[in-house]
C-alpha cells in the first residue's frame, strides 16, 4: 500500500525540510518490512488567485488530481478526529486489511480545502485545537507515520 503525503506549499531548505526527509525516509524503511510503499510526499503550488475562495477551488482541485483510485483519504483538519499515536497504526493496519491502493494524507492550503474534497475524506484528523504552521504539521504528520510504522513492528520507538 502506498503512503502519500500531498501538502499544498513548498518546503523550503531548513530544518523543517531536513527532519520531514528524515521521517519520510525513517517510516519508508520501517514500513517496508510491514508491506507499506516508500512515503511519497507530493507538493501543490499554492494558488496565487487574488481571492481565498479562488485560490481554495483552485488547489483542491490540483489535490483530487492526485488521488489514485481506491485510496483511503485523510485530510488533516483542526476539526477532525484527535488519535493516539496507537490509533493512526491501527487504522493503517485496518486499511492495508482492506487492501486499499494508497492512504494519502492531505494538508491544505492556507486557505483550507474545498467542501468537495472535504466529504471525500475517509477521516478527517486533527493534531488539536492549536493552529500550527503547515511546515510543522508536515513534519509532526511523517513522524506520526514513522511512529506508526514502529508500533506497528513492534519496535521500541513509541513508548506510551
Amino acid at each position: 500500500m502506498r503512503l502519500v503525503v500531498a501538502a499544498v506549499g513548498r518546503l523550503k531548505r531548513g530544518p523543517e525540510s531536513e527532519l520531514a526527509a528524515r521521517y519520510a525516509e525513517r517510516a519508508s524503511k520501517a514500513g517496508r518490512r510491514l508491506g507499506f510503499r516508500a512515503v511519497e510526499v507530493v507538493e501543490i503550488r499554492e494558488s496565487r488567485a487574488p481571492d481565498a475562495h479562488r485560490r481554495v477551488i483552485e488547489e483542491s482541485i490540483a489535490l483530487s488530481n492526485i488521488l489514485p483510485a481506491g485510496a483511503m483519504t485523510v485530510l488533516l483538519d483542526a476539526d477532525g478526529d484527535s488519535l493516539d499515536s496507537a490509533g493512526l497504526a491501527a487504522r493503517l493496519a485496518q486499511w492495508q486489511g482492506e487492501r486499499r491502493t494508497a492512504v494519502v494524507f492531505i494538508i491544505g492550503g492556507p486557505d483550507g480545502v474545498a467542501p468537495g474534497l472535504r466529504e471525500k475524506a475517509g477521516l478527517r484528523l486533527s493534531f488539536g485545537a492549536a493552529t500550527w504552521p503547515h511546515q510543522l504539521v508536515r513534519v509532526m504528520l511523517l513522524e506520526q507515520i514513522y511512529r506508526a510504522m514502529t508500533i506497528l513492528a513492534g519496535h521500541p520507538y513509541h513508548r506510551p
